[in-house]
């Protein structure tokens, strides 16, 4: 019997069993899709980063200027940037959501494949903001001086930790350097976790909406998928390009549009948006210690997850109550985001402080009212 290549090579037998002949369930929903759509924007930012780097000149006395180059005498420069600005926004939409889909299905069960995900979120989120100061704007910098400064909330070598960081005593052109290089380099290794995740998922299977084996069901992810994967990159294209054209700074801040001024401190400084919930969870948070580790176990409270003690079922499609829990913590992630980008005063501050309580609380709640369910429906089962 002649197998076709993809079977017989051993190169293309790795791809092929990893994309073209995996099996993977067949009610899949489009919740599944942003998997792929992540996928697709890393390969968009790679591109269009390259191509900037090409023309982007990394000195604090001309890297505002080489940006204004770029928009305004590089050939199709202005899309190039605005496509790469814009784009990790949807990068963070995209993992945003699919880290909310993994979190209502129970996808952190699957320990090794959510820890290595985990990962990916932190190093998603050096690389961007170490990108957003590359621009040498007024909010860059002053964006860089405050969040970097926060190391030296850290006793006994916080201050040197910090000026290693810097690369002298203040924020200057030795950091713009070392965040350039981190952020050039990192989304190759970024790919490498990119590809241990892949492995580690492909060992256990993927999830499905019903939270159960279907493994006698399953079908290959060609075509099956490939195509409705490709239906959703080509609609998350059309709206990156709708942007871009239409709204090329929907997410901008306005203050970044002046250089770096170090003599002149901006009114509000904030992040950009999808740092924003973090953001204010540091500054409801009085003590400076306190508010530094309160930011980082905002983001590393995902490690927990995957220790959580298991239910009997695999999700909460069928939990009502957990599922008014998790809507709650959507709903309390999204008032996080706008505190955030709100001045420190009466009522933004206290609303932020009860925001960011109920954050972290959500996280030993919730697994607590999945065992309760599934007792109590075991329990209503067991008697009928």
């Amino acid at each position: 019997m002649k197998y076709p290549i993809r079977k017989t090579n051993p190169i293309l037998s790795l791809v092929s069993s990893s994309l073209y002949d995996l099996p993977v369930p067949i009610n899949l929903t489009i919740m599944w899709n942003f998997g792929s759509l992540l996928g697709f924007c890393w390969l968009v930012q790679v591109a269009s980063g390259v191509l900037l780097a090409c023309h982007y000149t990394c000195h604090v006395d001309h890297a505002f200027d080489s940006v204004v180059y770029i928009m305004r005498d590089v050939n199709n420069g202005w899309m190039i940037r605005s496509v790469h600005a814009n784009g990790a926004s949807f990068f963070f939409i995209c993992a945003y959501i699919h880290i909310g889909r993994g979190v209502f299905y129970h996808s952190f069960v699957m320990k090794h494949t959510w820890l290595v995900g985990s990962s990916m979120m932190l190093l998603l989120m050096g690389i961007a903001f170490t990108g957003y100061v590359l621009p040498w704007g007024q909010m860059s910098y002053w964006g860089a001086t405050v969040i970097t400064n926060l190391a030296s909330a850290i006793p006994y070598f916080g201050s040197d930790l910090v000026e290693w960081i810097w690369g002298g005593f203040c924020v200057g052109d030795a950091t713009l350097k070392r965040f350039f290089v981190f952020h050039f380099l990192s989304p190759f290794l970024l790919v490498v976790l990119i590809i241990l995740h892949v492995m580690y998922l492909h060992e256990t299977g993927s999830g499905n909406p019903l939270g159960i084996s279907s493994d006698a069901e399953a079908v290959p992810f060609h075509s099956f998928y490939t195509l409705k994967d490709l239906v959703g990159i080509v609609v998350m294209a059309s709206l990156l390009f709708l942007v871009c054209l239409c709204f090329p700074d929907l997410f901008s801040d306005p203050v970044n549009f002046f250089p770096a001024d170090p003599m002149k401190t901006p009114t509000h400084i904030q992040p950009e948006w999808y740092f924003l919930f973090a953001y204010a969870i540091l500054r409801s948070v009085p003590n400076k210690l306190g508010g530094v580790v309160s930011l980082v176990l905002s983001v590393a409270v995902l490690y927990v997850m995957p220790f959580f003690p298991k239910g009997f079922h695999r999700g909460i499609q069928f939990n009502p109550v957990a599922q008014v829990i998790f809507w709650l913590f959507i709903g309390n992630f999204v008032l996080l985001s706008f505190i955030g980008a709100c001045p420190i005063e009466y009522p933004f501050d206290l609303i932020g402080a009860y925001s960011s309580v109920g954050y972290f609380m959500f996280y030993p709640i919730f697994p607590f009212v999945c065992l309760f369910w599934d007792y109590a429906v075991d329990t209503v089962v067991a008697q009928k």
